[in-house]
């Protein structure tokens, strides 16, 4: 018989929130993850498929074999019709990277699989989603948290933050949230808490 397919999470959560430990926690307790941003990186790297239709696309871009992202976002930057370029090159590239990630999963028989996705609300990626968590921190610690970060600077911080829906709006839209300013273990135990009620949901579907 067919293994059923598992359902799909929706991670997402605005820069320093803390969404990377909290995929962690997933994957610690035994789900599949897929993080976009790694799909990213491979299909960047020195013989990854986006380099190639990037380097003609964008002159300059490509140093040394691999996409360099500095050089990549002076010609996206501020340019809709670049990035829109972009987005059409490395899009559909991402959705085979996806649908090998769902297929292994549902080979190993795993009855949940998270897509860590930065921008799932910002390019409406949640429609493909069964349930969306958000991670959501304070305005301040998400702040304190950012600019610790190696060459952030304001500057920086604010771009990123403008090209993100506001975190009210993304928990207004979730199904679950999983606060991260009261430590890791409170943290893990929500993670805990939204896999047993998305399980319990799962076993009270009825049958195909």
């Amino acid at each position: 018989m067919e293994n059923k397919r598992p359902l799909h999470i929706g991670l997402t959560g605005s820069i320093g929130m803390g969404k990377s430990e909290t995929a962690k926690m997933f994957a610690q307790l035994g789900v599949p993850v897929y993080d976009a941003d790694a799909a990213v990186h491979r299909l960047y790297s020195k013989g990854g498929a986006a380099v190639a239709p990037i380097g003609e696309a964008f002159p300059g871009a490509v140093k040394d074999g691999a996409v360099d992202r500095t050089e990549l976002s002076k010609h996206v930057t501020g340019n809709p019709e670049a990035t829109a370029r972009l987005q059409a090159i490395v899009y559909p590239l991402m959705a085979g990277e996806r649908q090998k990630f769902l297929r292994d999963a549902q080979a190993s028989g795993a009855d949940l699989v998270v897509f860590d996705i930065p921008l799932l609300f910002e390019t409406k990626g949640e429609g493909a989603m069964d349930a969306v968590v958000v991670v959501s921190a304070p305005s301040h610690i998400q702040r304190e948290r950012v600019l610790a970060r190696p060459g952030m600077t304001e500057e920086k911080f604010a771009y990123l933050h403008s090209r993100q829906m506001p975190d009210e709006e993304k928990r207004a839209k979730a199904h679950f949230v999983v606060v991260t300013d009261k430590g890791l273990e409170h943290a893990f135990e929500q993670v805990k808490t939204i896999m047993a009620t998305l399980r319990e949901r799962r076993k009270q579907e009825k049958p195909n």
